[in-house]
């Protein structure tokens, strides 16, 4: 297992891809972006709006300066398809 690898991995059964899914929920719910960034590669490449940037220092970051202003912010994730190994991710609040 790699060090952002987070059981369940693929191939997801419906139940293990509900499991994914609140698990990236919750951990998303935390608003700890140390806990969060780990989940990416170190080389992870994100988008916000018309903002680009690269790797889990700017992920950090970028999740400390939209949580200041976003103090109400949740995310809601649901399971929408499941497909081989693909689950979808949904809304943010």
């Amino acid at each position: 297992m790699t060090e952002s690898a987070r059981p369940p991995l693929p191939p997801f059964t419906a139940e293990t891809a509900a499991q994914k899914v609140r698990a990236a929920e919750n951990a998303w719910n935390t608003h700890d972006p140390e806990k969060i960034a780990l989940a990416y590669s170190v080389d992870s490449q994100w988008r916000n709006r018309a903002e680009f940037f690269n790797g889990r220092e700017r992920i950090v970051q970028f999740l400390q300066q939209k949580w200041a202003k976003e103090l109400d912010y949740r995310l809601i994730k649901e399971l929408c398809g499941l497909s081989r190994s693909a689950y979808c991710r949904a809304l943010c609040l």
